[in-house]
């Protein structure tokens, strides 16, 4: 009998990639917000059957919003997840928490590991690290996974929305002074399954594609792979914003969070693709399909 995961979040662009991909070798329980509302306390909301473990992919994700909302961006991403934490290890289950590089400041250059200190500079950054500590507090056999700029079919993301703009527009923008490394859904998932059993592996992981890039940067590849698949896209050139223009920004970004990912790649086995070259693939598969 295959073993049996919950996923949490499963209309969410990572929660629902890995509630399809782990569909072949895993019995998967996905739940959405109308089967556990994390607004309000877990406890007593969930009846489920003997399962190995949980993948939390929810979370109030608007940087935005979550400094507007302050109070919901805590209970939704840092109480709620202790809770999920705590109910796993009451089952003698495993969580797997997923977290951001928005839990760092960004003022370093250099590639952040697992032991760099976090330290957030938004509402988002310090909700998202409130539940990676109650995640960690809760079962030595825990692992949070961080990832940044998120991007895969099931919900559009920026280069879905650049690739929609190129389309009637002559002219696109984006912020080319802040930095960090895309992380394709798909191969999250497919880095996820050789370490999803193995409770050895804890603690906090990177997993992100390899490389680094600007938003500028990123929308260029995109368009690009774009155009060589046919689509009609008017320009590939990406203008540069920087982050002081971004006036309709409520909250700080954290201006360097390319993460490292050697303790993975040690644990694994396994060396994450450039994030150039996901990007490429996630077009081509998503966009001729479409």
């Amino acid at each position: 009998m295959a073993k049996r995961i919950v996923i949490v979040g499963k209309r969410g662009r990572l929660g629902a990639a890995l509630a399809r991909e782990f569909a072949s070798g895993y019995e998967v329980i996905a739940l959405g917000r109308e089967d556990l509302n994390l607004s309000a306390p877990v406890a007593g909301q969930l009846a489920l059957p003997e399962f190995e473990t949980m993948l939390n992919c929810a979370a109030a994700t608007s940087v935005d919003w979550c400094e507007q909302n302050p109070g919901l961006a805590q209970r939704l991403n840092g109480e709620a997840a202790g809770e999920l934490a705590e109910f796993c290890a009451r089952r003698r289950a495993r969580l797997v928490h997923v977290s951001t590089d928005y839990v760092f400041d960004g003022k370093s250059p250099a590639p952040l590991t697992e032991e760099n200190a976090p330290d957030p500079v938004n509402r988002y950054g310090r909700s998202k690290r409130l539940g990676e500590l109650a995640v960690l507090a809760a079962s030595p056999d825990h692992l949070v996974v961080r990832v940044s700029w998120v991007f895969g079919p099931d919900r559009p993301s920026f280069i879905d929305q650049l690739i929609a703009r190129a389309q009637s527009e002559a002219a696109v923008a984006a912020v080319a002074d802040k930095w960090s490394a895309p992380s394709y859904t798909l191969d999250i998932a497919q880095w996820l399954h050789p370490i999803l059993p193995e409770r050895s592996v804890n603690g906090i992981l990177h997993l992100c594609n390899a490389g680094r890039c600007s938003w500028k940067e990123w929308g260029e590849v995109a368009l690009a792979a774009a155009r060589r698949l046919g689509i009609p896209i008017r320009t590939t050139e990406v203008a540069s914003l920087t982050l002081a223009e971004m006036k309709q920004f409520k909250a700080l970004r954290p201006v360097h969070t390319v993460m490292a990912t050697k303790k993975f790649q040690t644990l694994a086995g396994v060396q994450p693709r450039p994030w150039q070259e996901a990007v490429a693939a996630y077009v081509d598969r998503h966009y001729q399909t479409a």
